[in-house]
């Protein structure tokens, strides 16, 4: 197996981004794919996080990162097939597909804003700059529901992952304001790609109701996985899924 086979056998093919898509990931640094996840998905989707969240107390994320103000979850993959949509849609690995070229899930992973939480600074996800076009890390944002200004709709400075510098350099506060920052609102259903080298962050969620949404996170292949698929992937997960997907993955019996 290859990239260029895994890929095929996902469905992904020349067409499957327009140009303008493509044009539009290039020159922003992020693309909202909308009507990914329809209605009923999104709504089983939210049902499965919130047994899960419940069942895992306050293990809940812990195979990653935990996060004060927000609900986690981690090592999704393993947790349900309801998830393998998050590194199967060939739109969204067509996008990863033009960001990294050669790439691998890194990690899939839950956040829920809490009421009154979910501001973070502005931050890029590598540790420091990379010239334009060698990008090493891209990430995917599932939308379960709306994304508006008022419930912490992430925050983004367009165009920010061609200026080779990361927010701490520019900026005396990252948490403070940035003048040419932008909320990504859409409704849920939406996936937005986002290359992770753009700056980008949560922000406070000033309704009463948690803000979902589903991160597929995917990274060259070269790099260490935000979770070692290989380490935790289970025998009855790697059953079920394909060898595309296990190539998506980078795991072996």
């Amino acid at each position: 197996m290859d990239m260029a086979t895994a890929l095929r056998d996902l469905g992904v093919t020349d067409d499957v981004l327009t140009q303008e898509e493509k044009d539009q990931l290039d020159r922003d640094g992020f693309l909202p794919l909308e009507g990914i996840l329809a209605p009923e998905e999104v709504a089983e989707l939210n049902k499965r996080l919130a047994e899960l969240t419940a069942a895992e107390g306050d293990r809940a994320g812990l195979e990653v990162h935990q996060e004060k103000g927000t609900d986690r979850l981690a090592d999704l993959v393993n947790k349900d097939p309801i998830f393998e949509v998050c590194f199967s849609h060939p739109r969204v690995l067509a996008a990863m597909r033009h960001v990294l070229g050669e790439f691998r899930l890194s990690s899939l992973n839950s956040r829920a804003a809490l009421p009154g939480e979910g501001h973070q600074g502005l931050h890029a996800d590598f540790g420091h700059p990379v010239q334009p076009g060698e990008y090493e890390v891209c990430n995917s944002i599932w939308l379960l529901d709306d994304f508006t200004p008022e419930n912490g709709a992430t925050r983004v400075v367009p165009g920010s992952h061609r200026r080779g510098t990361m927010p701490a350099d520019e900026m005396p506060d990252p948490a403070a304001a940035h003048p040419d920052q932008i909320q990504l609102t859409a409704p849920a259903g939406t996936v937005v790609i986002f290359n992770s080298h753009l700056w980008h962050g949560g922000t406070q969620n000033h309704t009463g109701k948690p803000r979902r949404a589903l991160h597929s996170y995917f990274a060259r292949r070269h790099l260490p996985q935000q979770l070692d698929q290989q380490k935790y992937i289970r025998l009855e997960t790697y059953k079920r899924l394909t060898p595309a997907q296990h190539f998506i993955l980078d795991v072996t019996t």
